[in-house]
């Protein structure tokens, strides 16, 4: 997948972890204003509202994966919630989300690995532009339902193209015929606005 932006081109393209957080690592002090101010990035948004509508209390235990700079944490706060974990393989995003104090716990953590968290540890787990190019593999839903609490969701955008290409969709059905998750919702969005590309916004509830 390439854009007609070379710092997207960089992330996206990115042939190893090494080169991802070297592409991050350049990108952290300067993401927030390039992704929604020059590519019109709007699926922190969708994101936020998708996980607000699923969840029934403020006080449900949040953890954001892949949390980046932290702006779906910014919008869930604005909805009122405070009970946030924020989890991200590169230590320079999660600096950035620390900054803005709006996080329980700060995690640095790769989700293509097994994560160093007890089972059902959260009311709910919130993945926005994680599950895309160049970045987890499909295996990564399994280890979000196994620290989702049993009757909580997971919300996550799916980037255009990589639904397929990546395995996701064959896997996401699997754990349905499983009976590990349910779709409760999905549907298309804008991902990068600016540039034209959309996503799938997902929403699960965990029945395991």
């Amino acid at each position: 997948m390439v854009s007609n932006n070379q710092t997207l081109d960089k992330v996206y393209t990115a042939q190893n972890h090494t080169e991802l957080m070297d592409a991050y690592k350049d990108w952290a002090g300067d993401y927030d204003n390039d992704t929604v101010g020059r590519f019109g990035y709007v699926a922190h948004i969708a994101s936020a509202e998708a996980l607000d509508k699923a969840l029934d209390r403020k006080d449900a235990c949040i953890l954001d994966a892949g949390c980046g700079t932290g702006l779906v944490g910014e919008e869930l706060v604005k909805m009122g919630y405070s009970t946030m974990d924020a989890l991200d393989y590169s230590k320079e995003m999660l600096d950035e989300a620390e900054r803005k104090q709006i996080y329980r716990n700060h995690i640095q953590a790769d989700l293509s690995h097994p994560l160093e968290m007890q089972d059902n540890s959260y009311d709910a787990v919130v993945c926005t532009g994680t599950f895309t190019y160049g970045h987890v593999k499909a295996n990564a839903f399994d280890e979000l339902i196994r620290i989702t609490k049993p009757g909580g969701f997971i919300c996550f955008t799916i980037r255009e193209g990589a639904y397929e290409d990546y395995g996701y969709r064959q896997h996401m059905i699997e754990l349905e015929q499983q009976n590990a998750w349910e779709l409760t919702g999905m549907y298309e969005t804008d991902y990068l606005k600016n540039e034209g590309v959309t996503c799938k916004m997902c929403t699960y509830k965990v029945l395991v």
